[in-house]
């Protein structure tokens, strides 16, 4: 029998996990305190989503770290420093945490967003995947993931995907 089992910790993790409410959405959110919960829950998946994208290839770039800012400060109508904060921990959770709550967390802002704002969002997965001027390959499956994980068929997703052509890694001119 496992300690967290024992004090009741593991199943209260596993509730928490079920219902999308993970450490870091929980984390992002706190720092929202202006906004009321839900709308901060959202940003705070929003987010964290984009920082999965932007970690795919392992490198987080400046490009990608200032598109993230500019994506949750005009959906939040957020300060120059708060969607900075909040980028920051996206990051970092995600860096961190990406493989424990990736799925969790995308999941769940699926159940608490309109079409729309899935749709926004898959938008903004390409802009932050393509700031640093090229989309790699895993940049490309991860945002592939998600959009699956968001309820996009592959021609929905292959249809955003070729608005960003010149961006992505295998049709690049490479230089001899």
């Amino acid at each position: 029998m496992s300690l967290l089992r024992f004090l009741g910790i593991e199943a209260i993790g596993k509730q928490a996990r079920e219902r999308g409410d993970t450490a870091s959405v929980r984390r992002i959110a706190a720092q929202l305190e202006r906004l009321e919960p839900a709308a901060a829950k959202f940003l705070a998946s929003f987010a964290y989503v984009l920082a999965r994208v932007a970690n795919a290839d392992l490198a987080i770039v400046e490009a990608e770290t200032v598109e993230m800012e500019r994506s949750v400060r005009s959906l939040a109508s957020l300060s120059e420093g708060e969607a900075a904060l909040v980028v920051q921990i996206a990051k970092t959770q995600s860096h961190v945490l990406g493989d424990t709550e990736n799925y969790v967390v995308t999941r769940e802002f699926r159940r608490i967003s309109s079409r729309e704002q899935r749709a926004q969002l898959l938008q903004c997965l390409y802009a932050v995947a393509a700031a640093d001027g090229t989309i790699s390959g895993a940049e490309t499956s991860v945002i592939s993931a998600i959009a699956e994980e968001l309820g996009f068929t592959r021609a929905e997703s292959n249809a955003l995907r070729s608005e960003y052509r010149d961006k992505l890694s295998e049709l690049q001119a490479r230089p001899e």
